[in-house]
Order: structure tokens, then sequence, then C-alpha cells
């Protein structure tokens, strides 16, 4: 087994694509409980997570209505009156 495909330190979570194409079982289970980051060519490319944690950060809070009703900008005094140009003439 070559460096690069030896599993990350305890608790590290960084993983080389040939290190976690070869202990793939290892970076899901850990991705059960922490963030497992992929490196290629040394740079961070994609991070494993568990479903659990996925659903959780990708669920939505709210609607558009209620986003935009809780704007601090609610209340504030903007100038929003809409420019009524002609639309430009342009050949086809």
């Amino acid at each position: 087994m070559t460096a690069s495909q030896k599993s990350p330190a305890h608790g590290s979570g960084h993983w080389t694509v040939a290190g976690a194409k070869a202990r793939l079982s290892e970076v899901i289970e850990r991705a059960q409980t922490d963030p497992q980051i992929i490196t290629r060519h040394g740079k961070p490319s994609v991070v494993i997570v568990s479903a659990e944690e996925w659903a959780r950060k990708t669920v939505r809070k709210g609607t558009l209505a209620e986003f935009l009703m809780a704007s601090p900008l609610r209340d504030a005094d903007l100038d929003l009156e809409r420019v009524r140009d002609q639309p430009r003439d342009i050949d086809l």
C-alpha cells in the first residue's frame, strides 16, 4: 500500500482520490460522524457527508415570501420606482 492510499490520521478526515478509492468503505463509515475531504492534486475537491447531514443542510427553511418579509430592508425607505424606458431597436 502506498502512502497516498493509507487512511488519514485518526480524525483528520482528509483523503487523496487514490486513498478514498482504495478505502471507500472506511470513508463512508467515517462520513457518518465527520465530513471527509477528498483532495485532487493536493487541493480539496469534494466533501463526503452522511445522508442525514446532507438532508439537514439542504432542507428548505421557509418560503421566499417569508424570507422577504423578514428582510431588514422591509421597512427601509428605498426608491424602487421602475424605469419605463422604451426597448432598444436591434436588427435581427
